[in-house]
């Protein structure tokens, strides 16, 4: 009885074959193929640009609902609304803490190095360096006003994040304030997250055309002549880039959640491709999103700190903002004490903060700190237009490196992670869904929705969710 009840058991779901892999590897192949193109045709290359632009607003489009989905169903499934100031509070004093960190260590490297000493500055670099200044940057003041978005849906149609942000707290608060009366919502919220999250993974199809034309029009635009020139300053950042990384973040996570960073950004490596190819690191953010719960951090943590860090933990901007400065006031035979430094560099981490969302920020962000606090340097700006868009490399690496980790180590702080989890994740017990970015439950590839691995106890609210 026992044998003919075998041999007529259905036999288990058939594994769809993750054919992602094919992915980056094209992804790899169409990056050499556009230092190619713009190497030996870089007028052709240059008007490629529109593709790797395309791709990355694409990549954009997803953002806002997905921040959206991720934090109001993170704080509408939890019971204590405390946690979640928790949360934010520990997240905003690590990213001014960290802020200051990358400060000074641009400062100490930029002060060795003195890359811009002995350029020359023409009338033509001059005009450049004005036309960088960005209008968008707001001050302190009105960047805190312009958080709060016109109407309720305006937030998602003007893609700003930090009012998503807003509003997807106020939302949540709500429902969970509601309490079972929210469940009908949350769960459609659900449904709205499943579909985002297949949007996205049919959209990242098309990142090898995104990233062909990034680097084939900055390849053709800037040229080799414009690398060597300035291959000082471009050494020294990456250089700088990566002792913070690494030595910085890497000593912090292993100190604080036992974790190396090594496996970590193994675990992100794809996302950091994807970073490289179209210099902009908010085309990983909603991988960032899902991938972290995934590792088995909780929903309101990743839904908090990951769009909170896109604004205010800027950690490459910062070393960036520090280097780019000096060389600067090198170049133009002005060169700055520290006493100098310091109150300028204080200036540009505030002004980094009203300026997040601006298109091409790490520039316009120093551009415009320099018209407001020392306006005889904005000259300068030009000499590093040139290749602005090869540092841009490193500085979004780093961001989303900094945001990683941070979202690691808020959890750790909180206790809002699942260390058997993150165990078994990064050694690849538990692969990441590439096909849908999402388990059976409906959050993002092994999120906080359903049970966790161990056995281990949810919250209430968590608990009424996956069971709804």
């Amino acid at each position: 009885m026992a044998a003919s009840t075998a041999d007529t058991a259905p036999a288990a779901p058939r594994v769809k074959r993750d054919r992602t892999h094919y992915l980056y590897i094209a992804v790899i192949a169409a990056v050499a193929l556009g230092i190619a193109v713009g190497l030996i045709w870089p007028d052709a290359a240059v008007e490629l640009k529109p593709l790797g632009t395309g791709f990355v607003s694409l990549i954009k489009m997803m953002i806002s609902p997905i921040i959206f989905c991720t934090i109001v169903l993170g704080i509408g499934s939890v019971r204590k609304a405390a946690k979640v100031g928790a949360v934010g509070g520990i997240a905003l004093g690590y990213f001014l803490v960290m802020s200051l960190v990358a400060l000074a260590i641009g400062l100490v490297v930029g002060n060795v190095l003195h890359p811009g000493d002995g350029l020359h500055l023409t009338d033509a670099l001059k005009q450049t360096g004005h036309a960088q200044v960005e209008s968008d940057a707001l001050p302190p003041v009105d960047f805190v006003l312009s958080i709060i978005p016109t109407t309720f849906v305006s937030a998602f149609t003007e893609g700003q994040v930090l009012q998503t942000l807003l509003v997807a707290l106020l939302a949540g608060f709500a429902l969970q304030a509601m309490g079972s009366a929210g469940q009908p919502v949350l769960r459609g919220v659900e449904h709205i997250q499943r579909l985002v999250f297949r949007i996205l993974s049919m959209v990242m199809w098309a990142a090898p055309i995104g990233a062909f034309g990034a680097i084939a029009a900055v390849v053709g635009s800037a040229g080799v002549d414009a690398l060597k020139s300035l291959a000082v300053l471009m050494l020294g950042f990456y250089l700088t880039c990566f002792l913070f990384v690494f030595l910085v973040l890497g000593a912090l996570l292993r100190i604080v959640a036992g974790l190396n960073v090594f496996s970590l950004f193994k675990y992100l490596a794809r996302e950091f491709l994807l970073i490289l190819s179209t210099s902009s690191s908010e085309s990983a953010l909603p991988r960032l999103i899902a991938k972290m719960e995934h590792l088995g951090v909780s929903r309101p943590v990743v839904g908090i700190t990951v769009p909170t860090g896109y604004s205010f933990n800027l950690d490459g901007t910062m070393i960036y903002m520090t280097m780019a400065s000096l060389y600067i006031a090198d170049a133009l035979g002005t060169p700055m004490s520290v006493g100098e430094q310091i109150p300028l560099l204080l200036f540009l981490l505030l002004a980094s903060k009203g300026a997040a969302g601006v298109s091409g920020a790490g520039l316009a962000t120093l551009a415009g700190g320099l018209q407001s606090h020392k306006p005889a340097l904005v000259d300068g700006v030009g000499l590093i237009v040139g290749i602005d868009r090869f540092m841009s490399e490193a500085r979004a690496l780093t961001n989303f490196a900094g945001n990683a980790v941070a979202t690691v180590l808020v959890g750790t702080w909180t206790k809002e992670i699942d260390k058997v989890r993150v165990g078994r994740v990064l050694a690849g017990e538990l692969p990441f869904d590439e096909t849908t970015l999402l388990d059976e439950g409906g959050s993002p590839a092994g999120g906080s929705a359903g049970p966790r691995e161990d056995g281990e106890s949810r919250e209430d609210g968590e608990k009424e969710l996956a069971r709804a």
